[in-house]
């Protein structure tokens, strides 16, 4: 009985090594690392976007649309229902973040086009570098060709 026991423990052992093992291979995968480091610079860079928006850009709009703070624009809705409170729709948030988004929008879609931009680039290197070794081997080829014929013709005489 205790053997049988003893050989479970063992068998589960065995088992969580290879767990172990898979988790930790997963683990250094460069794509779950990679993910890892996009999401913390993901989060920094959240924090610079709501510091552009919140501090220079709704300031600005604000300003321009006379003076306006967007994050006090809210709409106060009464209960009609007997209690005290009342519902706040604060649209001015609402507006904010919509700004926010689209400045977060537009710098990733930069970052995508440059990105796109140097594989375009990359790509017309590496086609022209492709077809520049066809080129050699091709005029190789003929080179030999010709050689052979060459040969030919001097042995039939």
């Amino acid at each position: 009985m205790a053997a049988k026991a003893i050989e479970k423990v063992k068998e589960a052992r065995e088992k969580s090594s290879g767990f172990r093992k898979e988790f930790i291979e997963f683990i250094n995968r460069g794509s779950v690392v990679d993910l890892a480091v996009g999401v913390a610079v993901g989060g920094a860079f959240t924090a610079i976007v709501n510091s552009l928006v919140n501090d220079i850009v709704m300031p600005i709009v604000g300003l321009i649309a006379g003076g306006v703070d967007f994050t006090s624009l809210s709409l106060r809705i009464p209960n009609f229902f007997g209690t005290g409170d009342e519902a706040v729709i604060a649209y001015g948030n609402f507006i904010q973040n919509v700004i926010q988004f689209l400045i977060i929008a537009w710098v990733i879609f930069m970052i995508i086009k440059g990105m796109n931009r140097l594989n375009r680039v990359k790509d017309r290197r590496a086609a022209r570098k492709e077809a520049s070794e066809k080129k050699s081997e091709d005029d190789k080829k003929a080179d030999d060709d010709k050689k052979s014929d060459s040969d030919k013709k001097s042995s039939k005489k």
